[in-house]
């Protein structure tokens, strides 16, 4: 039974849901319903503001009538508040994160062969696909939705007939498509990628449950369970769209397919080029990701592609040395140094390291916030194709769905979440001014000024670096010192630049192109951030033990003395401010002329400068900037240093390892000759 809507019933009504504390903007994982939340909560703002007005000019003399109101209001209030710890209690228990109790499996090991044939029709049931036994098959089963056909077919070791095993044989997908006129259904062979892809996603539900008892870990079985099921529900968001009369069609299904060999070959181009420059035979997979565009790996974690944005130093070093020391490239995939079979291996497990985005097909349950594509390529930038000019003829749209009344509409998303698993990617606010201008190029041409900081909110390298308290200092400091101690160590002093950031989780697509251009803008971001990840940094002020570099107490010979005149003194550490210079404007500034538009310095830089080896007085400036023209993506440039004769390829390789911050010891440890 529902009640009249109330002046305090309608207040509690957002009180018992919990409001966005942090900034919102329209590229996280809930924008829509928080917009909504936001806009409905102004209308109601000004009902509740109109009612109050209207209840001020009631003539309320008589006191039973205002007790009679008073003990109304407390009982609705103690109603209302009941209800209000219902909800928040239900809302926490739901949106726990890692609250895995495992699967219950069978203690007869003679019985889970069955039961893992009724774990897939269960999922199969609750994805929403009819499910049917064949006469006589033990171990099949064909599953089945409007238009998906996916019939799979196990296989049973009996070996062992107290222990059983389970494998899958096959997974075979196709396509019953009815035609309007005739009347008749006709079957189309579904993708054999796409039966690969379930036939291993099933089949690791099944690897696990053969493992012994006591090795067997049932959360790792749920989650692989769980994985299984949100790619049969993916699927059947699919079969509902392609059985639609106005916008249906086996496309949904197929466009995947036929995009995925298009992004291989071009690539592949990209990979020869990068090969080419650094006379190599394979491209390494770290600089491919720096100069060229994001690695396609279809079929990776769900029924769509994920793209490979960027690496840090450590993961990639990782998969160099388990690589194979004979690599036999595939004909049709770029040429890297890096197995594929392994590089897909490895990220199916790992993700710290590594950015990835996933395009994925997502219904919209609130208002969408951005409009149709709007196609402007002279207005902006991005994406670029300085490696094979000939890309920016490549163009794909995405199918899109009608806007009809009775069915819900559903766009591509580039998700960096993985499902709502991470939290994304820390972008500055100028490179989602970016990102959003790739969307919609006309959506940022008032707001091209310099980014000013937002009350209560922190840089975007405070939510980086410190994410629990994002507003905690202006400066930072960490110890960098020498793997190989060639040189004293370093005394960082970072400055936060004045600009705040958020966490980049969905962003809505339609074509290809604004695909290329947003993991443009994503990765300069993730190359900066993996730079500044190198060191553990403090707030200023706050010093760990580690850190603590050993005070010498004892009275300076006459030998340091002389030290110290001469320039030789070995010091106990060298102070290096880092800084991160401002880019200017995004894409396109109004106050700059035509001509003058490529003079000016858009590069993603980090600025360093620290005092010259003495006896020499000045300053040594070392900027490291990101600059896919370089043959290793980064290039570095060197102000002051008397007396150092290191080459900037020494440099730019160092920074390529993950030893940007340590250039400034470099420099340093090169000066001797000097001293």
């Amino acid at each position: 039974m529902s009640f009249p809507a109330t002046l305090l019933s309608t207040v509690q009504g957002f009180e018992a849901h919990e409001l966005p504390t942090n900034a919102a903007h329209p590229f996280s994982p809930s924008a829509e319903a928080t917009c909504t939340m936001l806009a409905t909560l102004i209308q109601t703002t000004g009902q509740l503001s109109a009612s109050l007005n209207s209840y001020m000019e009631m003539p309320l003399a008589n006191p039973k009538l205002v007790s009679l109101l008073r003990q109304q209001a407390s009982i609705s209030q103690t109603l209302h508040l009941s209800n209000q710890n219902i909800q928040q209690t239900v809302d926490a228990l739901r949106k726990r994160s890692g609250t895995n109790y495992g699967e219950d499996i069978p203690m007869d090991p003679r019985s889970i062969v069955g039961w893992c044939i009724e774990r897939l029709e269960s999922w199969a049931k609750s994805a929403g696909m009819e499910t049917y036994k064949e006469d006589g098959r033990e171990a099949g089963m064909l599953l089945a939705g409007t238009v998906l056909v996916m019939e799979v077919d196990f296989s049973v070791n009996r070996e062992e007939p107290l222990n059983p095993k389970l494998d899958v044989a096959s997974v075979k997908t196709s396509y019953a498509m009815p035609n309007s006129d005739s009347g008749v259904t006709s079957n189309t062979d579904g993708s054999v990628s796409l039966d690969a892809f379930l036939t291993g996603s099933i089949q690791k539900f099944c690897s696990e449950l053969k493992k012994p008892e006591a090795t067997r870990d049932p959360r790792k079985i749920a989650k692989l369970g769980v994985a299984v099921l949100d790619q049969l529900r993916y699927l059947v968001m699919l079969d509902k769209l392609a059985s639609r009369k106005d916008d249906g069609g086996v496309k949904w299904f197929v466009d995947i397919d036929q995009l995925c060999p298009i992004l291989e070959n071009f690539s592949k181009s990209e990979a020869e080029a990068v090969a080419s420059s650094l006379v190599a035979e394979l491209a390494p997979l770290d600089i491919y990701l720096l100069r060229c565009h994001a690695l396609p790996l279809p079929y990776l974690v769900s029924p769509s592609i994920t793209f490979l944005v960027y690496v840090s130093p450590h993961v990639y070093l990782l998969l160099k040395k388990s690589s194979p020391s004979v690599l036999v490239p595939e004909s049709t995939l770029p040429q890297l140094d890096i197995p594929f079979d392994q590089l897909r291996s490895y990220l199916s497990t790992h993700r710290k390291g590594s950015t990835m985005a996933t395009l994925l097909l997502s219904p919209l349950s609130h208002s969408q916030l951005f409009p149709a594509s709007l196609s402007m390529p002279s207005l902006i930038s991005r994406p670029t194709f300085p490696l094979v000019p000939s890309g920016s003829e490549l163009e794909h749209v995405f199918p899109q769905t009608a806007e009809l009344t009775n069915d819900a509409l559903h766009v591509w998303v580039l998700d960096f979440t993985e499902g709502g698993q991470h939290p994304g990617v820390v972008v500055s606010q100028s490179r989602m001014r970016e990102i959003e201008l790739v969307v919609n190029p006309l959506s940022g041409m008032d707001a091209m000024n310099p980014v000013m900081m937002s009350f209560g909110t922190g840089s975007w390298v405070a939510l980086l670096l410190n994410p629990s308290n994002p507003v905690s200092s202006e400066r930072y400091t960490a110890v960098y010192r020498s793997p190989t101690l060639i040189h004293p160590p370093l005394q960082l002093r970072l400055t936060l630049p004045e600009e705040p950031g958020f966490l980049l989780g969905k962003v809505p697509v339609h074509s290809m192109k604004e695909v290329w251009g947003i993991l443009e803008v994503v990765r300069e971001q993730c190359w900066l951030n993996e730079i500044l990840l190198g060191c553990h940094w403090t707030t200023e002020g706050i010093t760990l033990e580690a850190d603590n570099l050993p005070v010498d107490d004892t009275e300076a010979t006459e030998d340091e003395l002389n030290a110290v005149l001469s320039g030789s003194l070995i010091p106990r550490k060298i102070p290096v401010n880092v800084s991160l210079p401002q880019r200017p404007g995004a894409l396109f500034d109004q106050d700059l002329e035509p001509m003058n538009m490529a003079s000016v310095d858009h590069r993603t830089r980090i600025l360093m400068t620290c005092p010259e080896r003495p006896p020499i007085s000045g300053v040594v400036e070392i900027t490291v900037a990101y600059d896919e023209t370089r043959p290793r993506g980064i290039s570095v440039e060197l102000n002051g240093a008397m007396g150092c004769d290191i080459k900037s390829d020494a440099l730019e390789e160092i920074a390529r390892r993950g030893g940007a911050l340590g250039l400034p010891g470099r420099v340093w440890a090169n000066s001797r000759s000097m001293s």
